[in-house]
């Protein structure tokens, strides 16, 4: 099978592409936020302070999770998220070097 263009660059540089691409929303980037300050808390209660549409919402969590930003358990019908804060200081490390080297 033959390489996709992405593949052909730095892991580190697939990594910080994939990172801005799950933040370049701002309901990820409020999804977050929400989740610090109530450090975790049930799906419902991120849909009840965005705008957005329960299944929107749980769209948004899957990709957060899929990048490792965020963990989730499920406990019967309802799913509770978190911030996972080694994952999120991976991704501050990633970032500062980043910009380190633009200078």
């Amino acid at each position: 099978m033959p390489a996709t263009k992405t593949e052909l660059f730095k892991t580190k540089d697939q990594r910080l592409a994939a990172l801005a691409r799950v933040l370049s929303h701002p309901a990820r980037v409020a999804i977050l936020k929400t989740l610090a300050k109530k450090n975790e808390c049930i799906c419902g209660e991120i849909v009840d302070v965005l705008p957005l549409a329960q299944a929107t919402v749980s769209q948004h969590l899957k990709e957060l999770k899929s990048l490792g930003l965020i963990k989730g358990q499920i406990d019967g019908p309802r799913s509770c998220y978190c911030i996972d804060r080694q994952a999120l200081n991976e991704c501050i490390d990633d970032l500062r070097s980043f910009f380190e080297e633009l200078q």
